[in-house]
Order: C-alpha cells, then sequence, then structure tokens
C-alpha cells in the first residue's frame, strides 16, 4: 500500500498535469493548483458540478482528464461576472444553477471530438458511481438525479444513461410538464449565457420548491440545513479539503489585516537582531556537534558525486572558456599556416571555442527555527548539510539561514506595547532573531563547523516567517547571481503567541501569503516550500513534502533535488 507521502506525490503530478493542460487549452498562464484547488493568480477557483469532483484515491487519467476538460471549457465559455450577478442565494436553486452553467460549457464542445468523448465518459462515470451508491433509491435523490440526467441529454443532443433509462422514466414524466418550455430553451439558448440564464434559473427555482415540499418541516436553520445535506449527495460543490494522509497547512482570512487595508505593521523594530549561529554556541559544544553530525551522514551512504552531477547537469549554464585547438574544423588558425606547406596532409590546422557548463546560481535555504522544529534538528541539519555541499560541489552558491524570536511570548516588544497601553492592531509583537549558519561568501568546508548550531535546541523558538522571507530575498538581490532559488523549510503555519492575541490567528499568516506573492510575482527569485510533514501549497506555489522521521537517503535527496532544479517560468 501507497505510504500518505506516496499518494500526496502522485496527486501533485496529476495537478501539474491539469494545470499545464488547462494552461494550454486556455491560454492563461496564470492557473496551478495550490492547496489542492486551482487557482488564478492568487484567487481560488470552485469547481461547480458534481461530475468534476473526483475522490483522492482516483488515479484514472480519463476521469483527470475529463475534469481538466470540463475545467477549461468553464473558464473560456462563462462569464464569471455574469453568472455571479444571476446566481441564486438559496442552497438548492444556487446548486442546480452552477450545474446547468457547466453542463452548457460542456455543450459547446462539438468541434473537439476527442474533448468531448473526456467530458460524456466523466459524466457517465459519475452518473453509474452515484446510481450505485443507492442514493436513488429515496424520492429526493432520483428527483436531484432525473433532473440532472434530462438537462444533460437535452444539453447534449444524447440519450441519458441507459442503466437508468426505466429508473427514471416515471419522474421524467412528472417533471417534463411542469419545465417543457424551460427544458427546450436550454439546447436553444446554450451559446447565448445571458438567454440561457432565465432558463436555467426556472428549471432550478422548480427543484428548489419541489426539495423543500419533499423535505420534513424544521424550525428555524434546522430545515436549510437538511435541504443542503440531502442536496449535498447530488451536488457537492462545497470546499471540503480532501484527506490523503498528510495536513494541510491551516489558512484563513485575517481581519486585523485587511483592517489596516493589508498593510503588515511592526510596533518596534528596537530588539530585532540579526547573528552568526556560531556564534551562540560554545566553542567545544559546536565541534561536538558537527563530530555527532558527520557519524550520522556516514552511515548514511548518500552518494554526494552523483547529486552534485545532478546539480551541475541542471542548474549550470555553458559559457565559453577559451579555444580547443589541433580541431580538423571549425576556424582556421592562423599559427599552423605554416603546416599547409610542410606537411600537405595534415588536416588538424583549425580551432573550436570551447565551453564548460559553470553554475551562475545562488540557492538559499531559509529554516524555519520554531519550537516545534527541534524534533526534527538533527535530520534537518543532515539534509541541509548534505544538499549545501553537493551543490557547492557543483559550483552553485549557497546560504543557510533561519528564522525564530528573541523570546516566547512577546519578550521586549510585548513589554513595550503593554507600556504604551495597549494600542489597537499593533502588528508584529515579538522581537525577531535572523541566524545566519552559513553565508553566500563561504564555501561549505569553511561553513561546515557552524552548521553543526542546528542541533542546539534552545534557538528554537516561534517562527513570523512573511518578514524572514523579505529579509532573505533582500540578501539574495544584493548578489550578482542570474537564477535565485529560496527554499523554506517549515512544518507549520506561521505562529506567534504574543502577535495573534493581540491581531488575530491569522494575521502573520495574510502577510507569508503577501510577501511570497509579490515576489512570486517580481519573478526574479523563484520560492520554494519544503515541508517536514506538511503540504505547504496554501503558501507556496510549487512545494514539496517530506518526511524527516525516516532515514535520510538517496531518494529522497534526488526529491529534493528535482525540485530545486526544476525550470519554471
Amino acid at each position: 500500500m501507497d505510504s500518505p507521502r506516496q499518494r500526496l506525490r502522485r496527486q501533485q503530478r496529476l495537478e501539474d498535469l491539469e494545470a499545464a493542460a488547462l494552461r494550454a487549452l486556455t491560454g492563461d498562464a496564470a492557473l496551478h493548483y495550490r492547496g489542492r484547488r486551482l487557482h488564478r493568480g492568487q484567487r481560488a477557483l470552485g469547481i461547480h458540478a458534481p461530475h468534476l469532483r473526483l475522490t483522492e484515491d482516483c488515479t484514472d487519467l480519463a476521469a483527470y482528464r475529463g475534469v481538466t476538460d470540463g475545467m477549461a471549457l468553464r473558464l473560456l465559455h462563462s462569464d464569471a461576472d455574469l453568472h455571479r450577478r444571476q446566481c441564486p442565494e438559496a442552497p438548492v436553486e444556487r446548486l442546480i444553477f452552477e450545474l446547468l452553467e457547466q453542463l452548457r460549457v460542456e455543450s459547446l464542445v462539438a468541434a473537439m471530438p476527442g474533448m468531448a468523448a473526456n467530458l460524456q465518459q466523466r459524466f457517465t462515470a459519475w452518473s453509474s458511481a452515484f446510481h450505485h451508491s443507492g442514493l436513488t433509491e429515496g424520492a429526493l435523490g432520483i428527483l436531484l438525479y432525473s433532473v440532472a440526467q434530462i438537462c444533460w441529454s437535452r444539453l447534449m443532443a444524447k440519450p441519458v444513461l441507459a442503466e437508468t433509462e426505466d429508473l427514471i422514466e416515471a419522474t421524467r414524466a412528472a417533471i417534463v410538464p411542469h419545465l417543457g418550455t424551460a427544458l427546450a430553451g436550454l439546447r436553444r439558448h446554450r451559446h447565448d449565457q445571458a438567454a440561457f440564464a432565465p432558463c436555467a434559473l426556472a428549471i432550478a427555482r422548480w427543484v428548489g420548491d419541489a426539495v423543500r415540499q419533499a423535505t420534513p418541516p424544521n424550525d428555524g436553520d434546522d430545515q436549510d440545513e437538511t435541504v443542503q445535506q440531502g442536496f449535498a449527495l447530488l451536488l457537492d460543490v462545497d470546499d471540503d479539503e480532501q484527506d490523503n494522509g498528510v495536513a494541510l497547512a491551516s489558512s484563513g482570512h485575517s481581519k486585523a489585516f485587511s483592517d489596516t487595508a493589508r498593510r503588515y505593521r511592526v510596533f518596534t523594530t528596537a530588539f530585532d537582531s540579526e547573528v552568526a549561529a556560531g556564534t551562540l554556541v560554545r566553542s567545544a559544544l559546536l565541534e561536538e556537534y558537527r563530530e555527532r553530525l558527520d557519524a550520522r551522514i556516514a552511515a548514511q551512504g548518500i552518494n554526494l558525486r552523483r547529486l552534485a552531477r545532478q546539480f551541475t547537469a541542471r542548474l549550470s549554464l555553458p559559457q565559453r572558456d577559451g579555444w580547443r585547438f589541433g580541431e580538423e574544423e571549425g576556424q582556421l588558425d592562423g599559427r599552423r599556416l605554416a603546416q599547409l606547406i610542410t606537411s600537405p596532409a595534415e588536416r588538424r590546422l583549425f580551432r573550436r571555442e570551447q565551453y564548460k557548463p559553470r553554475a551562475d546560481c545562488l540557492v538559499s535555504f531559509l529554516i524555519d527555527c520554531s519550537g516545534s522544529m527541534k524534533a526534527h534538528s538533527e535530520a534537518l541539519a543532515m539534509l541541509i548539510d548534505q544538499l549545501a555541499r553537493a551543490l557547492d560541489m557543483a559550483g552553485v552558491t549557497t546560504e543557510i539561514l533561519g528564522f525564530t524570536t528573541g523570546a516566547w511570548g512577546g519578550g521586549r516588544a510585548q513589554q513595550e506595547w503593554l507600556r504604551r497601553g495597549r494600542p489597537r492592531h499593533p502588528g508584529r509583537l515579538n522581537e525577531v532573531r535572523y541566524l545566519v549558519f552559513k553565508d553566500a561568501e563561504r564555501p561549505w568546508r569553511r561553513a561546515r563547523r557552524d552548521i553543526g548550531a542546528l542541533l542546539k535546541r534552545d534557538l528554537y523558538r516561534e517562527g513570523i516567517d512573511g518578514e524572514a522571507v523579505e529579509w532573505a530575498c533582500a540578501r539574495m538581490r544584493g548578489r550578482e547571481e542570474q537564477r535565485r532559488i529560496l527554499v523554506v523549510l517549515s512544518d507549520g503555519s506561521p505562529s506567534d503567541s504574543a502577535t495573534n492575541l493581540a491581531n488575530d490567528r491569522f494575521y502573520l499568516d495574510n502577510h507569508l501569503k503577501e510577501v511570497v506573492s509579490h515576489h512570486e510575482c517580481q519573478g526574479d527569485i523563484e520560492i520554494l516550500g519544503l515541508g517536514v510533514g506538511l503540504d505547504l501549497s496554501p503558501f507556496y506555489r510549487h512545494h514539496l513534502v517530506i518526511d524527516l522521521a525516516q532515514s535520510l537517503d538517496n531518494a529522497l535527496c534526488d526529491e529534493v533535488a528535482g525540485l530545486l532544479t526544476a525550470r519554471r517560468r
């Protein structure tokens, strides 16, 4: 059986393929998956039809092709603003209206038979699964299922699913007299979204009334909840996160961040610091840490030369490196012209330009040194040490940085806020501490001792990720390398207890999203998320989940190297 990490990796590969196909079909380069949801830039796009929702264990490529084609058609042929203005608010009516709009755009695919076949296969597979689940045995289920089948049949000009044709016949006979005009208008107006909407609304309102009449009356909100739950069996458009065994980083909306016009605040920077991590550990203890690290690394048997060759091949560019002489073709070498007279048969009279791969690249590792990362400190130090060493062998410049706070619970910054009378919306209320384990100027061999400071457990306190990313990016912009890659390693969302209490839970979370989005738009720095047992996709578009509870091996190093060396726009 696949592990949760393997299932997540497979899901990520399928999502990458889906996003690439969507970008090709729509011409929209901003489409990508993040947090297991399709996004355009920073805005999440919903899936509005039941047959486009796949279970997390689905590995059927045909099903994914159908989903991709359906979403592409929705983006191409549906005016989102017009749809939003006309969409009813009642849950049942809204869900039927969403379904009909999705079926409308799918009916416009006649010129592309391959895409039409994918869409029909997906709707048929969903219909069969819904029927076999037993949901059509109840009056509400058969009503909603029949409406979906009839509308699909009218729009596509195809017969309903043969397997359930007899089952829905009585319901269809009862429905059609009430909705005949609206059903006829669906196909007639399928090319005109504005003219299509009244027909879809008429069907949605009739179905809504029928569902409410079939639902036992309850008091207050209980009736709406019952209707919503019953209808969700057919049209599940809620944004529930799929559980694939790997936790998704928690994220939400920050009212405090919005109330300040999304301008991040820092109450005071007077106590912030940037220190060389090696100076925080006694020399003898640092040597002990390094020896322990070396012993653990030697036992793992990592193939560093192979890893370095991989980095060289993918992060280097050919650059001119003098000439090769004595060639049989190329540019004529003037110094060998005399050989034409003395040795007429001599052919090695030419020279050719020589190129060698050289890495013009900076990779910066930014480590979340919050308290929860203590448990991973040794495995994390081993991974970072080996990656930095392999990159150094490949000629790639590296930095190893960390971020934490100077105190738990706010420290001197919070005390200053209390002395000033607790003003509202103070912003960040702790003293940040940035750690430099290895700067870009030092090669790995000279910095290897200081990397051992990652094992000092009292360095780990709280994490303010957004400002740390800004700091790391500012350091990288001061360098001359053409390609810059920032790798953020974390096992959780940004968190600082003092800041959260004075603002709200998602204040730091929203700032991190803003910072990453800003740098992604600028495009001069590639920001990658490396989640330690956590899916960081809500924050980072390019991400990977790693499991440091297992032993460090070549497979894990290859996965991280693949993330680092992938070519991104």
